[in-house]
């Protein structure tokens, strides 16, 4: 039988992930903070909840939302900026004390590569952890304490730069000027591998493990946002060719090895 899946936030990625499940035959049970969006998750046969995580406590019926559940995926993103920037281990830390009351057995925790410094050098799982900014520290603490609770098997996924076919960032680069690290490399990942990792950590019950997720495909910013903005029409952006350009690249070998796992999207 197979196990039964709770997505904690059904937003750009979650959705289409909780779609796709359900078409391998999963039972889905998934969240949105938004009442007008619950009739879409119903119409893609997903069991919808209104939760809402706050630094206190988790509004909603979450004890229905994780009941019978084997598997918690959590896909809420820090909102660390703004007028209602929030404390996003503190949510983390609340939301564990809710998971601990339930059936949940295994975690999957979409993380980002942001928790990794900003260096001249080829970054792997092993690398040393010291995040640059606020975004990446609060990440980072949250993955420990997920990984640290004995109550449940933590998998952790630090994600690239989200793409996909409504989302890239040349639309918000397009026509800028002093663009910084022209020659820096990217390290971007698809929403079709997304969906495709989480589904194969998953199908093959790797649990208490961490991973990078970024597609072995690293041209220049440079060369990459100006193809991009031709092939979407938009003005060329232009870069800043003063300043050195770091060199960072995501390694994602480990991925592809304990999952054996193929990036459908080769080519960004």
């Amino acid at each position: 039988m197979k196990p039964s899946i709770a997505i904690l936030g059904c937003g750009w990625l979650g959705l289409p992930l909780a779609k796709s499940l359900i078409q391998l035959g999963y039972s889905i049970n998934g969240s949105t903070t938004s009442a007008a969006k619950l009739s879409l998750l119903q119409e893609s046969n997903i069991v919808p909840f209104l939760i809402h995580c706050t630094e206190k406590q988790v509004e909603g019926d979450w004890e229905t939302f994780l009941s019978g559940k084997d598997i918690l995926i959590i896909d809420i993103p820090p909102k660390l900026r703004g007028e209602h920037r929030e404390n996003f281990v503190a949510k983390i830390q609340t939301l564990i004390s809710c998971i601990v009351k339930t059936t949940i057995t295994n975690v999957i925790f979409i993380s980002s590569t942001s928790v990794y410094p900003d260096t001249d050098s080829e970054i792997t799982e092993e690398t040393f952890l010291q995040p640059d900014a606020e975004n990446g520290r609060q990440l980072l603490e949250a993955e420990t304490l997920l990984k640290d609770n004995t109550n449940f098997k933590t998998t952790i996924i630090r994600f690239g730069g989200l793409i996909g076919k409504d989302r890239n960032p040349v639309k918000y680069l397009a026509g800028k000027e002093n663009i910084e690290n022209p020659d820096s490399p990217i390290n971007f990942i698809h929403q079709d591998d997304c969906i495709g990792i989480i589904s194969a950590v998953i199908e093959k019950e790797i649990w208490n493990e961490t991973f990078n997720a970024v597609t072995p495909f690293h041209p220049t910013r440079e060369n990459y946002y100006t193809q991009k903005a031709i092939e979407y029409g938009l003005p060329i952006p232009k870069f800043n060719h003063q300043n050195p350009s770091s060199q960072k690249i995501i390694r994602s070998d480990k991925l592809q090895r304990i999952l054996e796992y193929k990036f459908q999207i080769s080519e960004l």
